[in-house]
């Protein structure tokens, strides 16, 4: 996200959910915000390691002063020392100035090392330094700076297996694990997931300059049913995109994109019983406009005056034949864009032999088509 898109970060928008052990969490960061000790954050890329680590932060009496955080592995070897502890003029070629690092920008305040596990193990070492003397000496100078942090890192390794490998430093895991997170996956918590739709709904649309609009039983079926491997950040641009590309007065499955709709494990659209009973109910209602079946209740916008659902029969004008047909065609098309036009995974995606889907997509009249 650009820096003019960014929120400010307050407690207030933090969105906690109702997932138990994240409830647990944050009422933990709370009791544990005003003491001083470091804190290791262990979690897949895009659970929210920053997140808590800022949580941590505003409940604490530094709130007031900066925090900082920095991802580790952005930088090479030889540049890391000079970001974290900074450097003095003359360090290195094209060090003109002295440079503060982030120890010294977070003087006061708090420090988030977010991929930690990426750190190697020479600059360990003189990590493992900073954070017992809680001094720091910039590369090229001598003189000892004083500094007054407290560290917070994020890992989205086991710290310990790293340890048995040696790629990490035990007396440094020890030194960073004096409180301890771990953050579970968005695949363990979908109850959570249309909050979260909700709430970056709401902001990109707000971006937008126009009002959130409701989202379709088809959208909120897929969404709640993959399993979402980039986490929260995945579901944040995935969020972007539908609000960026809904034109009209409802979110239908056409805004997201193919990843969502096709897993390793299939269709991510069903088959799941609806209440009337019809498995496939809701992508019909996305690909004929039908009734606006979004619940409210579960942190989604829902229409004002949802249409009636079609009477059995008529199905919005259509046939069930051509219902089907369409559905059927949707599907395929999707399937074939998830697997880059590989016809063997996308029957692998649809959970059907590679020549039955060649009949179909003959049958769809989708052989000539751009798919």
């Amino acid at each position: 996200m650009s820096a003019p898109d960014r929120v400010p970060f307050t407690l207030d928008s933090i969105v906690v959910g109702r997932n138990a052990r994240m409830r647990a969490i944050f009422r933990y960061l709370s009791l544990v915000g005003p003491g001083q000790g470091t804190m290791l954050v262990t979690g897949e890329s895009g659970t929210g390691k920053e997140v808590v680590a800022n949580a941590l932060h505003l409940h604490s009496p530094r709130r007031d002063k900066p925090f900082v955080a920095v991802s580790c592995a952005q930088f090479s070897e030889s540049l890391i020392e000079s970001e974290l502890f900074g450097h003095e003029r003359g360090a290195f070629t094209g060090a003109m100035t002295s440079r503060p690092g982030r120890f010294e920008r977070a003087d006061g305040g708090t420090l988030f090392l977010d991929d930690i596990d990426d750190v190697p193990l020479s600059m360990q070492v003189k990590l493992l330094r900073a954070l017992q003397q809680r001094t720091i000496e910039r590369l090229g100078g001598t003189r000892p700076i004083p500094v007054d942090v407290r560290v917070v890192a994020g890992t989205k390794r086991d710290l310990q297996h790293l340890i048995t490998t040696g790629r990490f430093r035990e007396d440094l895991y020890y030194r960073l694990n004096v409180l301890s997170v771990t953050l579970p996956p968005l695949r363990e918590r979908r109850e959570d997931i249309p909050l979260y739709v909700a709430h970056f709904l709401d902001r990109f649309f707000a971006r937008r300059g126009v009002p959130p609009v409701p989202l379709s039983a088809g959208v909120v079926q897929a969404l709640t049913s993959y399993d979402w491997p980039g986490n929260v950040r995945e579901l944040e641009n995935a969020c972007e995109r539908m609000a960026e590309s809904c034109t009209c007065g409802q979110v239908r499955i056409g805004c997201l994109g193919a990843t969502v709709l096709f897993n390793e494990r299939g269709l991510a659209l069903g088959p799941r019983p609806d209440a009337s009973g019809t498995a496939l109910a809701p992508v019909w209602d996305d690909l004929a406009g039908g009734p606006l079946d979004a619940p409210s209740d579960e942190g989604v916008a829902a229409a004002d005056s949802p249409p009636a659902a079609p009477a059995p029969g008529h199905l919005g004008g259509l046939s069930l034949d051509e219902y089907l047909r369409r559905v059927e065609a949707e599907c395929i098309a999707s399937a074939l864009s998830a697997s880059g036009g590989n016809k063997s995974r996308a029957a692998r995606l649809l959970g059907i032999k590679r020549s039955t889907l060649g009949d179909r997509i003959v049958r769809c009249g989708l052989e000539r088509a751009d798919v």
